[in-house]
């Protein structure tokens, strides 16, 4: 009795060739090979998806929520899973759920439920972001101002404890509430460091880039915009080579050609990736929700506050897939890269998630032509079926 499976009948994206009449390959939840039809052990078990696509597993660096729950308003083990849960139904097999602006003791407890989650192995579950509440007023988006504040010492001791316990741990801030020196403990302790909801200039960014932030949250979005004579953070995201960047496509937070001007101009390495900036609302059929004790409102797609701000999105990386190619026009080939690649890249785990290849986690998702989502599995394990 052999431990192998073989996913077969399906065309294999490996996150950079596909594959025509060959076998996906599982042992002890790693990819053991991507193998022709032929080549596959006859003791195998063999689970055929003919007619369908295997392309490597989502993973989104900015989940608020899903499956009915904001992490602000459950921050604990099993709202960590309900929100995995959630996103596992739309190709998502790995995640960080994400903490909006609020107290200590709100971020205490949600740093305790993310290291029980991780220590609880929960599926999909990669780490936490904190997104603030050390950000700027000025661009605040729907953040609370009232609980926006610099980043003090204990602040910073307790992040770089919880990274200790943690896959990853992605903080957003503004340089206008923490120093280059607190960016280079975090950036020293494993932390990446996101720069965002932030008014600075191109300089400032630069410096705090130097100090060690490694990437941009939601580009165009509660930032400064790129100008002739001040680039802003917008112009710092394109040109700054070490700085990746997160993009939410999803119709209303950014324009499509702004989209096709930002991938034509990004400087690598660093790359443009995928998120959702998805809350509650994902899986579900409600219409309201709160955060912070301020209503958020559902309707054609866009979550606000009264007065119209956005407020997150009402989005799911598989349709954030399908808008990239469909509106934006690049190649699926690509858009799936920036759903599972490209972030596994920018949080360091390069070689364990983002491709289909030897040795890395057995995450993918079966999708259609039209990118729906017809399973999920996670370690070799499925995880969702439709």
């Amino acid at each position: 009795m052999t431990a192998l499976t073989a996913i077969t009948g399906a065309r294999i994206f490996d996150g950079d060739l596909w594959h025509d009449h060959s076998a996906l390959l599982i042992e002890d939840g790693k990819v053991a090979a991507v193998a022709a039809r032929r080549d596959v052990p006859t003791d195998a078990r063999t689970v055929p998806m003919d007619g369908l696509s295997l392309v490597p597993g989502f993973i989104d660096l900015q989940v608020n929520g899903g499956g009915g729950v904001l992490l602000n308003e459950r921050p604990d083990l099993e709202g960590i899973r309900t929100i995995c849960a959630a996103h596992a139904r739309f190709g998502t097999t790995g995640l960080l759920p994400t903490l909006i602006t609020d107290n200590v003791e709100v971020t205490t407890k949600t740093i305790a439920a993310g290291l029980a989650a991780e220590a609880a192995e929960v599926p999909g579950f990669l780490g936490l972001h904190l997104e603030g509440p050390h950000l700027s007023v000025a661009r605040k988006g729907a953040h609370d101002p009232a609980l926006i504040r610099p980043l003090e010492q204990a602040d910073l001791d307790r992040t770089i404890a919880a990274r200790k316990g943690l896959t990853a741990l992605l903080m957003t801030l503004a340089p206008e509430n923490a120093t280059n020196a607190q960016i280079a403990a975090l950036h020293a302790a494993g932390v990446t460091v996101s720069l965002g909801h932030s008014d600075c200039g191109y300089v400032t960014a630069t410096g705090a880039v130097e100090a060690g932030a490694r990437m941009m949250t939601h580009l165009f979005n509660a930032m400064s915009p790129l100008g002739h004579r001040e680039p802003g953070m917008v112009g710092a995201a394109l040109d700054l080579g070490h700085l990746n960047t997160g993009l939410i496509a999803d119709g209303f937070h950014v324009d499509p050609a702004s989209i096709r001007v930002a991938l034509r101009a990004k400087r690598g390495p660093g790359r443009i990736f995928l998120v959702t900036d998805a809350m509650s609302t994902i899986g579900t059929d409600m219409t309201r929700f709160f955060l912070n004790g301020r209503e958020i409102f559902r309707e054609g797609g866009r979550l606000t506050l009264a007065d119209g701000t956005l407020a997150g999105a009402d989005i799911d990386m598989a349709s954030c897939i399908r808008y990239m190619r469909d509106h934006v026009g690049i190649d699926l080939e690509e858009a799936l890269r920036m759903a599972a690649l490209y972030p596994a890249e920018a949080i360091g785990l390069t070689g364990r998630k983002g491709r289909l290849t030897h040795g890395h986690d057995a995450d993918f998702a079966v999708i259609d032509n039209n990118v729906d989502v017809v399973s999920t599995w996670i370690a070799g394990t499925p995880v969702f079926a439709a």
